[in-house]
């Protein structure tokens, strides 16, 4: 048994005493500071507030904005406007700007019919996350061959009902789950899903929950391969709406790593690397545009592999759809904590059960524009229902006008993405959120 490291008791003391000296040094040199301790606290739980309106101009061009606020005027709130003219474009840059890969497109991230058919006549494929999933796709026109299981948590009935109805490609990242490919999808192609950093850079981080280690994802793959399946490829998602494009060079050297010690140890040849998605959206906290991305990535890819490399997937999902919505709501109630609070309580008929349950931890900061202009001043925005965890932003202080008034609406760009999929069933009686395609 390994022993454990044991921290003599005279040291507490001591620490105690650095401590207190501490304190003491920061009253003397700052008589006006605050305690330490709420210094830090406030650095952790606060934000300045933004102090500037947001434009239409920054985020959509005058046409599009026209058109979807043409119909969200003629809608009872609240509900998102999913232009179609921009998730074509944005498909059609993407692939002009990584023309060498395939693009499985997320349907968790939109699985509205009007975009799967747009996709399904552009040639896209498909990253199914359930059966209820690939049965709407099906039922759209999508041919099995264009799907791949990319869900590294699933049954083995619903592997086996997969493999019926056609799909070939599997994600994996457990020892069980590829004993369980292999008996209910005998023969597929499988790749395995690698662990990767940049948790700290991407505004929605996707790590821990699925991947495993580099010298896990090599035996898995030995292990496919004498299980009668086909070690297809490695994958990886460096985290949704990661700003960081370096996060995908680290993750491109482990995958390299990982196909050359197969090939020469294990003579197995992996043939494909799936980059995931994680290319950003228009929010708030800006990023690079997506050319920089692809030129950056593709360098990456060119620096490891060569110019011959292995067959490339992109699976975007954000990137696609979340900058061609709107999602429109009305405020419903404006109040005040107290007789001197110095901020407004903006209480919205949508809130994080009906869509908006990405400003979790307030992860994802949406642009929100109002038609009133004026002084700004700091606000809370929270959600109607009768939850406390039903406030949207609270730390980060958004700055909306002193003039805002109860039955006016807030639009909430870039929110096409990850809402109507995300809006609760029944939560306090509301329905899901509503949503238009033009």
């Amino acid at each position: 048994m390994s022993e454990k490291r044991v921290v003599p008791q005279v040291i507490f003391p001591i620490l105690k005493f650095c401590i207190y000296l501490r304190i003491v040094f920061v009253t003397i040199a700052h008589p006006n500071a605050r305690p330490l301790s709420r210094q830090l606290h406030a650095e952790e739980t606060t934000s300045p507030m933004n102090t500037e309106h947001t434009l239409v101009e920054d985020y959509y061009d005058k046409e599009t904005f026209k058109r979807i606020k043409s119909l969200a005027d003629t809608k009872e709130t609240p509900f998102v406007v999913i232009d179609l003219a921009t998730v074509e474009r944005h498909y059609d840059v993407l692939q002009e700007l990584f023309p060498y890969a395939s693009v499985y497109y997320a349907v968790k991230a939109n699985p509205a019919p009007e975009i799967i058919t747009l996709l399904r006549d552009k040639g896209s494929n498909f990253d199914v996350a359930s059966i209820y999933e690939l049965d709407k796709l099906l039922a759209h026109g999508v041919t099995a061959d264009r799907c791949s299981y990319g869900n590294t948590i699933k049954k083995s009935r619903d592997i086996r009902y997969f493999y019926e109805k056609g799909v070939r490609m599997y994600a994996t990242d457990s020892e069980a789950d590829v004993r369980n490919i292999a008996k209910a999808a005998p023969g597929s192609k499988v790749y395995v899903r690698i662990l990767t950093e940049g948790s700290g850079t991407a505004d929605w981080p996707l790590s821990r929950k699925f991947g495993c280690q580099s010298d896990m994802a090599m035996d898995l793959m030995v292990l496919a391969r004498d299980l009668g399946l086909i070690p297809y490829g490695v994958s990886f998602h460096v985290g949704s709406q990661q700003r960081d494009i370096g996060a995908w060079d680290a993750a491109i050297g482990k995958v390299k790593v990982i196909f050359e010690r197969l090939k020469e140890e294990d003579n197995i040849i992996l043939k494909m690397v799936n980059l995931g998605g994680g290319f950003p959206a228009n929010y708030i906290t800006r990023a690079n545009a997506l050319e920089t991305y692809a030129e950056e990535i593709t360098r990456f890819i060119e620096e490891d592999f060569g110019s011959d490399f292995p067959e490339i997937i992109l699976e975007p999902g954000r990137s696609l759809i979340s900058n061609a919505g709107i999602l429109v709501s009305e405020v419903v109630l404006i109040s005040r904590k107290s007789h001197t609070a110095l901020q407004r309580w903006i209480f919205t008929d949508v809130g994080k059960f009906s869509g908006l349950i990405e400003t979790m931890d307030e992860c994802i900061k949406y642009p929100i524009y109002v038609e009133k202009h004026g002084e700004l001043e700091e606000v809370v925005i929270a959600g109607p229902t009768c939850d406390s965890a039903d406030i949207m932003y609270e730390n980060y202080k958004y700055g909306l006008p002193l003039n805002l008034a109860v039955g006016d609406r807030m639009y909430w760009f870039s929110a096409g993405a990850y809402t109507t999929s995300y809006s609760a069933i029944e939560f306090n009686g509301f329905p899901p959120l509503k949503s238009y395609y033009v």
